[in-house]
């Protein structure tokens, strides 16, 4: 396949199959799909910053010129720090949990279509970045764009199970939801096709392009992801928590390692 062909379908894969991926959850028994949700967060955590720390950065710091690796790190310091100030503008903001605090203060009296509105500008701002992300990490190493875009589908599935709860809350039918979210899902593959084209040509932009991809990764796992879990403080909880984490890890390890050998 050529390049661009690989970045067309791992972009699908982080964006349109992970909502189809969504769909389908939300279509299990409200019980069972409260007991997985957590599950999938925990696991998602792990394949993020694996992602992030065992590919994007690691190749972001190899491919710098001159070994500036500073200007690396600082990439880095400047995408979490675009990010919080994103998320403070509720521009990018992710509900991860069917009950979320920040949109769902009191889902009956507060709720409105404009939360929906927002959650669809925000998710389609977010897949644009994931396909400039997937994209630059594939104009790096085929092998790592495959990486990128396998952490990328993992932390989107959990998202976008929120995603599709706040809709349905704010008025949305079922198929309306579906339908917008798909569409939204769709900036993803217009975010790789623009980076394949426009990034090709800034080969010197791609390693802080890479480090802004780890940072982003960071970002969400560890301000939006991790507090999550510390709702469940009990041993049992905090185990699986930990294996489901190293799971995560494992897996973009594993792939990381045989896609290179």
């Amino acid at each position: 396949m050529t390049l661009l062909q690989w970045i067309l379908l791992f972009s699908l894969l982080g964006g349109v199959l992970s909502v189809l991926a969504a769909g389908l959850f939300l279509l299990l028994p409200v019980p069972v799909r409260t007991r997985l949700l957590p599950h999938a967060v925990s696991f998602a955590i792990g394949a993020l910053l694996g992602a992030a720390l065992l590919g994007l950065l690691p190749h972001a710091l190899e491919s710098v010129r001159d070994g500036d690796f500073h200007a690396i790190t600082g990439a880095v310091l400047l995408g979490l720090f675009g990010f919080f100030v994103l998320e403070k503008l509720v521009l990018w903001r992710h509900c991860h949990h069917e009950h979320c605090e920040i949109h769902q203060p009191d889902v009956a009296s507060h709720v409105h279509p404009a939360a929906g509105t927002l959650i669809l500008i925000g998710d389609g701002l977010h897949n644009f970045i994931d396909g400039v992300l997937i994209g630059a990490a594939f104009l790096t190493d085929i092998h790592l764009g495959i990486v990128t875009a396998l952490a990328v589908a993992a932390h989107e599935i959990p998202q976008e199970v929120g995603d599709f709860a706040v809709l349905l809350h704010s008025g949305f039918s079922t198929a309306r939801a579906f339908l917008f979210n798909l569409l939204s899902s769709l900036a993803t593959v217009v975010g790789g096709v623009l980076a394949y084209y426009g990034l090709g040509e800034m080969q010197a932009a791609l390693p802080y392009v890479l480090a802004v991809a780890a940072s982003s990764f960071i970002y969400v796992a560890v301000a939006d992801l991790i507090p999550g879990l510390h709702r469940r403080a009990e041993f049992s909880a905090t185990l699986k928590q930990m294996l489901l984490i190293g799971a995560g890890v494992g897996l973009i390890y594993l792939t990381h390692s045989t896609l290179h050998s």
